[in-house]
């Protein structure tokens, strides 16, 4: 039988991963959340234009506003897969407290969602249930309620959490992946993975959003600016080298700067700054606080990480108010 998912938070990636997975699935297995683009998702489904996957691919999933409604849909079957891919913002209730009427004892849960530190609410709630961390790159704009534009990249980096050698559920996840036709890596210990593509979220985003600015218009303003981006680039790295993950190094964190480095102007506009100027809320918590929090448990200074930190915390503040 094939397995029911459920997508909370069907933005982007999750619009990109409701197309995916009805490659694998039928849509009545296929449930979303949707909030700002219901009326658009409910009416018409979604439409992804790709590089990968070409123009004008349509997906027509159930599409509900609140767990509750996908719950109430069946309620003698259980989700075998619920996939967060909200932004990972400090909620109340939490993301974590919010999709319990979709769990069951049989639900795997999967968080696609940016930063560190971002899976203890739900192994807490949910400590019997097999709960998958991962890394996503797929570089997705929902250029209008329902529509996205996606470019170039599709891959998912899969673990469980807590890390383990036992690997059966992240290949299960993945293999329903790559029977779709996405691109999935399976790992012991998926962390590598997150602070690696934290060196880049938690340098590059808080900065381009507190200069209104892209990466490469960054570091073309000011002379000092590489050798700045690479400092904060640097104490993240020591967070990650005191967690275990010696491999976020320098030549890493080179590597890194290099690929901005050769970016024609403007360059890439970071989540951050996207969110910033349209007066969005930001994942400043879990992608630049947890690594100070971080930092601070292991005794490793980050003073331009925190003053980064701080700063972006204001102007998220801001835009609560």
């Amino acid at each position: 039988m094939a397995p029911r998912v459920l997508i909370f938070g069907t933005g982007s990636i999750g619009a990109v991963y409701a197309y995916v997975l009805s490659k694998a699935l039928p849509s009545s297995n296929l449930v979303t959340t949707c909030r700002s683009n219901f009326e658009a998702a409910s009416q018409d489904g979604f439409t992804i234009h790709s590089s990968i996957w070409g123009e004008n691919q349509k997906v027509r999933p159930v599409v509900v506003h609140t767990v509750d409604e996908a719950a109430a849909i069946d309620p003698n079957s259980h989700f075998d897969y619920v996939i967060i891919c909200s932004k990972a913002l400090p909620t109340v209730p939490s993301t974590a407290e919010l999709i319990k009427p979709a769990i069951s004892p049989k639900t795997t849960i999967v968080l696609i969602q940016n930063g560190i530190a971002i899976e203890e609410p739900y192994a807490k709630l949910y400590p019997n249930n097999s709960l998958l961390s991962t890394v996503v790159y797929v570089p997705a704009t929902q250029t209008s309620p329902g529509v996205v534009l996606h470019k170039e990249v599709e891959l998912l980096h899969i673990g469980s959490y807590p890390a383990s050698p036992n690997t059966e559920s992240a290949t299960k996840f993945a293999e329903l992946l790559k029977s779709a036709g996405a691109s999935a890596q399976v790992h012991e210990d998926v962390q590598f993975e997150r602070w690696s593509k934290l060196l880049i979220n938690a340098s590059w985003n808080p900065i381009c959003a507190l200069s209104r600015s892209r990466d490469v218009q960054v570091l073309r303003a000011n002379d000092d600016s590489k050798e700045f981006i690479r400092e904060v680039m640097l104490e993240i790295a020591a967070v990650a080298n005191a967690c275990g993950y010696p491999g976020i190094n320098t030549a890493l964190i080179d590597y890194q700067l290099g690929r901005a480095t050769v970016r024609e102007l403007p360059g890439v506009e970071p989540s951050m700054l996207a969110d910033a100027l349209a007066g969005r809320r930001m994942e400043v918590e879990a992608i630049v606080g947890n690594v100070v929090r971080v930092a601070k448990a292991h005794d490793v200074k980050t003073p331009m990480l925190k003053t980064i930190y701080v700063l972006a915390s204001v102007l998220d503040d801001s835009f609560g108010r």
